[in-house]
Parts: structure tokens; sequence; C-alpha cells
């Protein structure tokens, strides 16, 4: 399968400061471990998977993706892109420039995968994601057909219901005063085979 290539909008965690990176690895190991010591002592493929060394990302979102948590939220239902709009509150359509990289149905899975079709079913991406447990950013590690990282993209999360899930760009992350809100909305679309 071919996914096209996006460029990466790279921005930290924490306003530009590079202790929020640490922050989110330190809080996802301390998750893999809780879960790890409270688990029983049957082994089991899925325990095997996590202490063999599966990737972080999706390691730390497999431990996330737990009822009542904003990442179960979001791997609850496929989702399309309906709307955009600008730091304004105006309408922006979804051919446009500024947003059109962002439109799609994704299909985010409770082990920390997904995949991502535009509205024409053609492949867009696929790749590793995760929410921070506070639910304030999402996480999308973009890979190619060999598993290797092709970007990562760190968005702030604005809406995540069971009804909306709604998260902002900065095309210049240094100015918060421009940004886009991309909408999305449940679907009942079925995820495009090869």
């Amino acid at each position: 399968m071919h996914f096209a290539q996006h460029p990466p909008v790279r921005r930290n965690v924490e306003g530009g400061r590079p202790f929020g990176r640490i922050a989110l690895v330190i809080a996802a190991l301390a998750a893999v471990g809780v879960l790890a010591a409270c688990g029983n002592d049957n082994s089991s493929s899925d325990s095997a998977a996590v202490s063999a060394g599966t990737s972080s990302a999706t390691a730390e979102t497999s431990a996330a993706v737990a009822p009542g948590l904003p990442s179960a939220t979001l791997a609850s239902t496929p989702w399309e892109t309906t709307a955009a709009k600008d730091s304004r509150g105006g309408a922006v359509a979804l051919a446009d420039g500024n947003v059109k990289n962002y439109v799609g149905f994704a299909y985010f899975r409770p082990d920390g995968t997904f995949t991502m079709f535009n509205l024409d079913d053609s492949p867009k991406m696929h790749g590793d994601w995760s929410v921070s447990p506070d639910g304030r950013t999402r996480t999308i590690v973009a890979k190619n057909d060999a598993g290797q990282e092709q970007f990562r993209r760190v968005v702030d999360i604005v809406t995540l219901d069971d009804k909306r899930f709604t998260y902002r760009v900065y095309p210049d992350p240094a100015n918060k005063a421009v940004y886009y809100d991309i909408i999305h909305t449940p679907t009942t679309h079925a995820e495009p085979t090869e």
C-alpha cells in the first residue's frame, strides 16, 4: 500500500520548552510500568509484546487506551473531517490549501495504530498514534510501508467527545494567533481496503 507523504508539523508539547517531550516519555513509561505491575502471573501474547520492546508509540498507546480516557474516545469510532474554521471562527473550505492535508477519514485502533484515507478513499497515511493522558494533545507518527517513521505531528486537541473531535494546527508554530481548527465527526464509513 502506498501512502502519500505530508510535510511534518513539529512542535514541543509544552510551548516550545524541551522538557515537554521528556515529561511525555516519562509519563508513558510510568503508565506501562503500572500496568505491568498490576498484571497477573499468566503469560499472554499482549504482555509479552509490550515487554519485548514494541515501538514506544505503540506500547505507550496500548497502555493508554482504557475506558474513560481520552484515547478511548478517539479509538471508539471512525472519524470524518466535516469542517474547518480559521482563528476568527470563519468557515474554511476543506479544499483550501491551509487545511486540505488534514481532511479525510481516520481510523484510530485501540492497539495504537491508525490509518487515514482521503475523502475519495485513496490511502493517505498510516502509523502509530497516542493522546496525552490529560487529553490536551494527539500525536501521530506516520510510517512508510517498511515501518520507518516519515514524520511526527503533535496537535492541540480543542474538543474530544463522542460527537466531535477537533484539533488545532498552526501554519507557523511561532505564531499562535493564526490557526485552523480541523473538525471531525463520527462516521459509519467502512475503512477502505487495499
